[in-house]
């Protein structure tokens, strides 16, 4: 049975690549972007099989709007595709407040609000699959970049949860975590921290020289990494993470292994915290 897919930023990057292979192999996609034209190029091939729909997904009313018209169309969402996103730079302390909150609203804000809103009609069907893109830079900090990494770790905490809350419902729900890929990602649609603060001119010149340099040069596929998601999602099984890139799992490698020797300097004074008596607590990782 074909599925219908729900896919935000459906216009560029992993969600272009990701709609035009979902349209290929004969499921139903939701074409979702700021930009209307873009998806619109794209549908015109497939006929009633997709819907090119133009969304700020940061906005509740363009969402509900875009869900209603969904609905009336293909009568359900089996996948929630959420890719829509962009990158930020610079030192933390450079950002306005504003950019900050910008930055939230799309990464984070908007997919956790698009996930509560489809999560109702897959709860009473017994089915369904949320996509929730975040990044090797959801799992590891890095100078420059933390804006971004505040972003997608939250988005990273919030998925996991999810995962584990929606399972006995047969709703599932992954997390795609790529490590660096040709998508435009490090093109101009990164925010760049607005204040010139001199004490961070050498970290600001090698962000600038990073995404003036980056673009487009990436090792990694996203037609490749796409597929990949899609033979997970018509799998018997999904994983809580699906990371995409070598270089994603070197890195995530050599995190665990930094925070492991940074861990083990405090653990023993760490763990002589306890009031003398207490119950231990029971919580357990999933």
């Amino acid at each position: 049975m074909s599925k219908t897919w729900f896919i935000t930023g459906a216009s560029s990057g992993f969600g272009k690549e990701l709609a035009q292979l979902v349209l290929a192999k004969g499921d139903n996609a939701v074409l979702t972007a700021r930009r209307l034209e873009p998806l619109q190029d794209i549908a015109a091939a497939h006929g009633d099989r997709a819907l090119a729909l133009q969304l700020d997904v940061t906005d509740a009313a363009s969402r509900a709007t875009a869900l209603k018209a969904a609905a009336e169309k293909f009568g359900r969402i089996d996948v929630l595709a959420n890719i829509a996103g962009a990158g930020s730079y610079g030192a933390l302390e450079a950002f306005t407040s504003a950019q900050i909150r910008q930055q939230m609203e799309l990464n984070f804000f908007a997919a956790a609000e698009l996930s509560r809103e489809v999560l109702p009609q897959m709860r009473a069907r017994k089915s369904g699959h949320i996509l929730n893109l975040t990044s090797i830079a959801g799992l590891v900090a890095f100078p420059g970049s933390g804006l971004y990494n505040a972003s997608k770790f939250a988005l990273e905490g919030f998925t996991e949860a999810l995962h584990h809350e929606v399972k006995p419902f047969g709703v599932r729900v992954t997390l795609i975590e790529p490590g660096a890929f040709r998508t435009g990602f490090a093109g101009s649609a990164a925010m760049k921290a607005a204040q010139d603060i001199a004490d961070y001119a050498p970290l600001t010149a090698g962000m600038d020289e990073y995404y003036a340099t980056q673009n487009g040069q990436q090792m990694g596929d996203p037609v490749k990494g796409m597929q990949v998601v899609i033979d997970m999602v018509d799998g018997d099984t999904a994983p809580v993470r699906l990371m995409l890139g070598e270089d994603a799992y070197q890195l995530w490698e050599g995190a665990v292994a930094s925070r492991s020797r940074d861990l083990a300097q405090w653990r023993t004074r760490g763990e002589d915290t306890a009031i003398p008596g207490a119950l231990k607590n029971t919580a357990q990782a999933l």
